[in-house]
């Protein structure tokens, strides 16, 4: 199996009618899973994983621009590793409705019109955003089968019938990405910011993640990895 990560977070700043701020927490994660030619599958299968960020994990763009590093087309080792997260999600986002969750959904997803999944957690957590509700936003989503069924259906590795639906894992790691900034001691030449306690921005900290989701699919042949 080879997977493809592409990653965008968005906390962009708009006005409404009210003249209120709305922040979007909202962070997108993309696999590309190649098919496995020798068990039927010629072609690749594209998942998007829409789930609410936490503001600490990221850094300004203006900060990035400010602050690029040196040798760019150097490989680079995370300075820190911050473990798994674990998502269940709980259904599909229906992209020609997705703009209360974000506008940049629906292009970014376009491949995955039927495997663009969400978290009910995470749709309350954006209610609680200035001009947002939760209706609108239950709007756009559509609750998997199994949120309507006493039994949760098994985990698919646990599945032997290839056309039966399960609970399938996928894990996914950000090898290298920014995550913080850099505070050195003194005072430099040029410093962009002096912050007033004898120290300045001086870089930028490097994390490694991995994020493993858990959701359903109609057919153990949507995950035949999981294994």
């Amino acid at each position: 199996m080879d997977v493809t990560v592409v990653q965008f977070a968005e906390q962009s700043t708009m006005t409404s009618r009210a003249l209120e701020k709305k922040t979007q927490e909202v962070q997108v994660l993309k696999a590309l899973v190649l098919g496995e030619e020798e068990r039927g599958q010629s072609q690749y299968q594209v998942m998007c994983f829409v789930t609410k960020f936490q503001k600490g994990d990221f850094i300004t763009a203006d900060a990035m621009v400010k602050l690029r590093q040196k040798n760019p087309s150097t490989i680079r080792t995370p300075e820190e590793d911050r473990g798994k997260e674990n998502y269940t999600m709980t259904g599909w986002v229906l992209l020609d409705r997705a703009t209360p969750i974000s506008r940049h959904v629906a292009p970014f997803c376009v491949e995955a019109q039927e495997a663009t999944y969400v978290r009910d957690v995470d749709l309350k957590a954006w209610a609680e955003l200035p001009g947002s509700s939760i209706s609108i936003l239950e709007s756009a989503v559509k609750l998997f089968p199994s949120a309507n069924t006493v039994t949760a259906p098994s985990r698919c590795s646990d599945v032997s019938a290839i056309w039966a639906p399960c609970i399938c894992t996928l894990e996914m790691c950000i090898g290298w990405y920014p995550c913080g900034l850099k505070y050195c001691k003194g005072k430099p030449e040029n410093a962009l910011q002096n912050n007033g306690g004898g120290s300045y921005r001086c870089g930028i900290k490097t994390c490694r993640k991995c994020h493993q989701y858990s959701y359903y699919v109609r057919e153990k042949q949507q995950c035949l990895w999981d294994e």
